[in-house]
């Protein structure tokens, strides 16, 4: 504890009371001197006269505020009876409390045990806040490394195969993210891709969107759409998913869109399952929603699911996008909305298929104007080589 006070009487009847107090008392009987202590020792009171020679106890007081000590001083100001513009004055440079001299022992007493139990209480505070800063830097790192592991398991870059190409923007909300997406060739012919967005938000939805990432590989995805004779199921796979993702004790669930594309005939064949309508655009017409819905995966047991089929013509493009597309808020509230999707799409058509899925979603930045994401984007496009 530090005490400035160029009175000698004064210094000593405070030294006093301080080393009652169980403390070691650092004198000073001027500002700078006392400025220095404070440097110095790690103290957090100081006991100050109002008036002394070079730095009276308004520029001390504005002086320790202005250091960066990583704790808080506690300033108690000694002061007259009548001074109390000084007062004012002092409490705006950031004097915690007053005393009037000549000195009560008493008094100052119950305001350095005040004072001290202010300071333990601070101090407890600044350790929980390390402490709760320390584990918010773990929990930050932890949840870097399973984004980084989640995005391994997304296709890299754009995809060449069999004739069509494939692009892809993903975006998480948060650190991890539910949605997931795949594409690979299957054979010389036929490639699969599939799209997932799991229920919910956070490392719960991750964790099942990742566990959903490792099962379906190109080989179990095959194992099953392509299972069952000349033409591809892949409701299949969605109900292969479903008898292992549904529990009669959980209400985890996810939204899925899988499909075989042939390169010999022209068609892609897949289940919609609670997924987005995709759109199918090129020629001369207007882009249009394709496809008839469906359950998600892994609500109810036993749910059945359905193929549908769709003509994709050289040039066309298939563009699947999870809901945080279509749903995604303006400032106003306003959803961005399939038709707005549809004409955007239109208006892209001249342009690239790799250059679509960034447009969207810089189309979904400037439609929130700032707003923080609140789902997570996937936007997968599947286009058709316009050569025959």
């Amino acid at each position: 504890m530090v005490i400035a006070d160029d009175d000698a009487t004064q210094r000593t009847l405070a030294a006093a009371v301080v080393r009652r107090l169980g403390c070691r008392p650092l004198v000073a009987d001027n500002g700078l001197s006392a400025l220095q202590l404070i440097r110095e020792s790690g103290a957090s009171i100081l006991v100050c006269d109002l008036e002394m020679p070079g730095m009276d106890g308004h520029e001390l007081t504005r002086e320790v505020r202005r250091m960066d000590l990583g704790r808080y001083i506690h300033i108690i100001m000694l002061t007259g009876h009548d001074q109390v513009e000084e007062r004012h004055r002092a409490l705006e440079a950031g004097v915690d409390d007053f005393m009037t001299k000549p000195l009560d022992t008493a008094l100052m007493t119950v305001r350095l045990r005040a004072a001290a139990r202010l300071i333990r209480h601070e101090q407890v505070l600044s350790e929980r806040n390390r402490a709760l800063e320390e584990a918010k830097f773990r929990i930050e790192s932890d949840l870097n490394a399973a984004a980084t592991a989640q995005r391994r398991l997304l296709p890299g870059g754009n995809g060449d195969i069999c004739g069509f190409r494939f692009a892809s923007a993903f975006q998480p909300s948060a650190y991890v993210s539910g949605d997931m997406f795949g594409w690979f060739a299957l054979n010389d012919c036929q490639l699969g891709f599939y799209a997932v967005d799991v229920a919910g938000h956070g490392v719960h939805a991750a964790l099942m969107s990742v566990a959903i990432g490792h099962m379906v590989t190109p080989e179990y995805f095959s194992g099953l759409v392509l299972s069952s004779g000349d033409r591809p199921d892949p409701a299949l796979l969605v109900q292969d998913l479903n008898r292992h993702f549904f529990r009669e004790d959980s209400s985890d669930y996810f939204a899925m869109l899988c499909g075989i594309v042939d390169a010999r005939c022209g068609t892609v064949r897949f289940c919609q399952a609670g997924y987005p309508h995709p759109v199918l655009a090129g020629g001369e017409g207007r882009p249009a929603l394709v496809g008839d819905g469906g359950l998600p995966v892994g609500l109810l047991s036993g749910a059945t699911f359905e193929n549908q089929e769709i003509a994709i013509r050289p040039g066309d493009r298939l563009v699947i996008c999870s809901d945080g597309v279509t749903e995604a808020e303006s400032s106003a509230g306003v959803h961005f909305g399939s038709e707005r999707l549809c004409a955007l799409i239109r208006d892209r058509s001249p342009h690239e298929a790799t250059e679509l899925p960034r447009a969207i979603v810089s189309s979904l930045d400037d439609w929130r104007g700032g707003l923080p994401l609140e789902d997570d984007l996937t936007v997968l496009v599947l286009e058709r080589s316009d050569r025959p």
